[in-house]
């Protein structure tokens, strides 16, 4: 199969996608409309709360949902075959990840920017919220301890990206200053922005800086702490919307790249048992996260996003459009990798699915097609490095700062006082996460958070399927993908749970148990709510 042909076939069903599917939602199911007030006009503190350009909001969206995820995911996944992870790829994120993501967004909007845990008191009940709350702090506490394990080793891996990811703390700071304080022109400050991290991204080949990993963990948690309780268009805002950019570059080198060489996929299309991966049902579901669906986004479009959006209708684009676009990155993710390599090097680095350099093996097949334009080889793999390590950084800097949403908003729910303090609360997410980054490695830690983080999304899914009912709204976009994700999870999570008993690690066990229970507990809830809606004994709620 040639990738050129993968490519294109992908990016019309997108294309289609966002245009048939993802319009209809707007206007049958959620009824977006500009005459309703949204949570930053009508809350609007210039901090949390900010009336946001819709494409400055939108590259803050998508690179806060995208991270590393879309990328270590597919990697992984392409072992049971390529056919299997581009199939799940598509058709999740187009009818399961795009709706998850759109309708967690309006839900926000329809709730005053509150997230989705606390959303859930509301729609379901005051028990199901403190269940969802500690499912989210789970959920969270695994991601800020797996993405910034995963700088870490990209930072030893690469000292060359190291100087051009923490110039772009200056730069952004700058474009934030001269779009807000100044009142520049967008256009202008893009430019300036973008031509500042490329020239960077040159320098950084040339004084590389090497830390041990223990030094780098410090460094990044001071740094999480830091920007999680900055005004959010300071330094969050601005340096997503530069990541975008950055991204944007990318994925055109890479497009383009296809384009002038397209290669042959070397990859077999299935493999049926490969050696040392778990069954590829329900486990390629749940590997392949960010791409196709994944639970973090819910707290980024009901955390962040949703106090940002100017206009209801722009939540189309943020919403439905910041997942296919990830899909779209995903994609792209499997083609570099199973593609430019002879079928022999392929079986090599894909011999034992424990041993797959996931990063590397992107970042080099990246930069073989990056390659392809004249660009010299260190200068693309550069470019994908500081890529990669800037799509974990803005993962990390939005699920800290959700984080500290979290703890404040349970602080409220059990009215401890001191919780609510956004740097005590920012203090918990970031010491907690250390302490189990210091514990454990990114291998050991992926598969709970791909499980955890897909369970998210099928609870998430089912809250908002409850809400639909409750305002007699088209429940079945929302209530066919909820009832897949929380059938795969946790038939994942049980797998999990029997391995990690084998192996002894007691503290994964630990969780991974008591998330089980909670997911348990908040579906009987769930569905108690959707008897009573059945049974006419909910009032209908406005929408």
């Amino acid at each position: 199969m040639n990738s050129l042909l993968v490519m294109a076939v992908t990016f019309v069903l997108y294309i289609l996608a966002y245009n048939l599917y993802g319009k209809k939602l707007g206007s049958k199911v959620f009824q977006l409309a500009t005459k309703n007030i949204t949570p930053a006009e009508k809350f609007n503190d210039g901090v949390d709360y900010v009336p946001t350009n819709k494409f400055i909001l939108a590259g803050h969206h998508f690179t806060s949902i995208a991270g590393t995820g879309p990328i270590v995911g597919p990697v992984l996944g392409v072992i049971w075959g390529w056919v299997p992870a581009l199939l799940w790829v598509i058709f999740g994120s187009i009818f399961a990840g795009a709706v998850h993501d759109f309708g967690a967004l309006v839900l926000s909007m329809r709730h005053e920017g509150k997230s989705i845990g606390d959303i859930t008191g509301t729609v379901v009940s005051p028990r199901a919220r403190t269940l969802f709350f500690i499912i989210i702090f789970f959920c969270l506490w695994i991601v800020i301890a797996i993405f910034a394990l995963l700088m870490v080793n990209l930072f030893v891996q690469y000292p060359q990206c190291v100087f051009p990811i923490w110039f772009e703390i200056p730069i952004a700071m700058g474009l934030s200053y001269y779009l807000y304080q100044r009142k520049g022109n967008l256009t202008i400050g893009s430019i300036i922005a973008i031509v500042l991290m490329y020239l960077s991204i040159w320098i950084g080949l040339y004084i590389p800086v090497a830390l041990s990993r223990e030094i780098w963990l410090i460094i990044i948690m001071a740094y999480i702490f830091i920007a999680s309780t900055l005004p959010v268009q300071r330094l969050l805002q601005p340096r997503d919307y530069i990541n975008a950019l950055e991204l944007l570059v990318v994925m055109v080198l890479l497009i383009v790249g296809i384009i002038v060489r397209p290669m042959p996929i070397v990859a077999p299309a299935v493999v049926q048992a490969p050696a040392g991966a778990p069954a590829m049902m329900p486990f390629l579901f749940i590997t392949i996260a960010c791409g196709a669906i994944s639970g973090f986004h819910s707290l980024v479009s009901s955390g962040t996003s949703s106090k940002q959006i100017a206009s209801e209708p722009h939540s189309l684009a943020v919403g439905y459009g910041g997942m296919l676009m990830e899909g779209v990155l995903a994609t792209l993710v499997i083609i570099a990798v199973c593609t430019g390599v002879s079928p022999e090097t392929w079986q090599q680095t894909y011999a034992s699915f424990a041993s797959i350099p996931t990063l590397p093996t992107f970042a080099e097949g990246g930069a073989r097609i990056v390659a392809a334009l004249g660009i010299p080889e260190a200068l693309s793999l550069n470019i994908l490095a500081v890529f990669m390590v800037s799509f974990a950084s803005t993962t990390i800097d939005t699920a800290t700062r959700l984080q500290r949403y979290v703890i404040s908003e349970f602080g409220e729910d059990i009215q401890v006082d001191w919780m609510k303090n956004k740097y005590i609360a920012a203090l918990i997410a970031v010491v907690s996460a250390y302490l189990l980054a210091f514990r454990g490695s990114a291998n050991v830690i992926w598969p709970l958070f791909g499980a955890t983080n897909q369970l998210l999304a099928g609870l998430s899914l089912l809250t908002i399927t409850v809400y639909l009912a409750e305002n007699k709204r088209p429940t079945a976009y929302n209530a066919v993908p909820m009832i897949f994700m929380v059938i795969i999870t946790t038939w994942g999570m049980v797998a999990n749970l029997f391995q990690y008993i084998s192996q002894g690690n007691w503290l994964l066990t630990a969780i991974d148990a008591i998330i089980i229970v909670l997911e348990i507990w908040m579906i009987v809830e769930a569905f108690n709510v959707l008897g009573k809606v059945r049974r006419g004994e909910l009032t209908t709620k406005a929408m």
